[in-house]
């Protein structure tokens, strides 16, 4: 693919993620029969990469039992601790803290960070400082992206893990417990 050919501070969207060894990946040609929608797509593996990499950082803190001190529903004697680890520990917020994070994610996603806002770019720069030069911009980028990418395939493979073999992270860890396929007493084990 050609370099950018765009102006100070804007990279090309089309040369963003598509990095060794795959280059652009479009198995369904959607780039050529509907270029229109490349834009909003992109936007969408940002954010879903953006929420995956919290995802994943939350999931190792709690897994390793790092909790906030307090209540989390006073009203209901729920502490922060007695929230369980892994995919089952969201059933047992309230349903009114549900509510609450959901109420804040909405207000976030019209306010501040709209869907309508294609690039990304949400005036408050990279820790705080804007990014001027192109190409680091673009490289920036492109670790956001592949680093995304990853997040959201290793939060889908924690939770699967932990549906299939009935452990969280950190049980699967202390056990030893890495390959579901291998082991008899696992979802998969033959024997």
């Amino acid at each position: 693919m050609p370099k950018a050919t765009t102006s100070l501070n804007m990279v090309n969207e089309l040369e963003l993620g598509a990095t060794e060894p795959l280059g652009v990946f479009d198995p369904l040609g959607w780039m050529e029969t509907e270029p229109e929608s490349f834009e909003r797509r992109r936007a969408v593996e940002r954010k879903h990469g953006r929420i995956a990499m919290m995802a994943i950082v939350g999931c190792i803190v709690h897994n390793n039992h790092i909790v906030f001190d307090g209540f989390i529903s006073p009203s209901n004697n729920l502490k922060f601790s007695d929230i369980p680890t892994g995919i089952n520990g969201l059933f047992s917020v309230p349903t009114a803290g549900l509510a609450q994070i959901i109420g804040f994610v909405g207000l976030l996603e019209v306010a501040w960070m709209p869907a309508s806002q294609y690039d990304g770019d949400y005036g408050v720069g990279y820790f705080g400082n804007d990014l001027l030069d192109p190409e680091e911009k673009a490289r920036k980028l492109n670790a956001e992206l592949n680093n995304g990418r990853a997040a959201m395939m290793g939060i889908m493979g924690n939770m699967i893990a932990e549906e299939v073999t009935g452990q969280t992270m950190y049980e699967q860890y202390a056990a030893n417990h890495f390959n579901p396929f291998d082991e008899s007493q696992s979802f998969f084990g033959v024997f």
